[in-house]
């Protein structure tokens, strides 16, 4: 698995596809309505909406991302860091926000490349 994570708007699924050659039909893009992840794309983009899906539903997101760590060895995994700034007041928002740091541990600590993009410029950490 090959983790790539950032801001906002900081040019992460332009660079994957640009990098790994891939076009639009193989993105997966993530839904905060939807917790199913098709197995079959080759990039899942923001997948911190799948873990605010989860945490809507009331879903253990450990133990579905390590099934989906699981089965998603050969993906691109995209998610946004919404790990700065001020901490919401809904706790719901807050839980979600949790989640997102403890999933991208998790992914990382699987992961055969993380990439952090900052202004559209990668820095490989592992």
């Amino acid at each position: 698995m090959i983790l790539i994570f950032g801001g906002n708007y900081q040019g992460k699924l332009a660079y994957a596809m640009t990098r790994f050659q891939t076009t639009e039909n193989d993105v997966y893009r993530c839904s905060s309505d939807n917790v199913k992840i098709p197995e079959n794309k080759k990039i899942i983009y923001e997948i911190d909406k799948w873990v605010l899906a989860m945490v809507k539903d009331d879903i253990d997101v450990e133990k579905a991302m390590k099934q989906f760590i699981d089965n998603n060895r050969n993906a691109i995994v995209i998610c946004n860091d919404i790990s700065c700034g001020v901490v919401p007041l809904d706790p719901e928002l807050r839980k979600w926000r949790e989640a997102v740091g403890r999933s991208l541990a998790m992914m990382a600590g699987m992961s055969d490349e993380v990439i952090r993009l900052f202004c559209s410029i990668p820095a490989r950490l592992k």
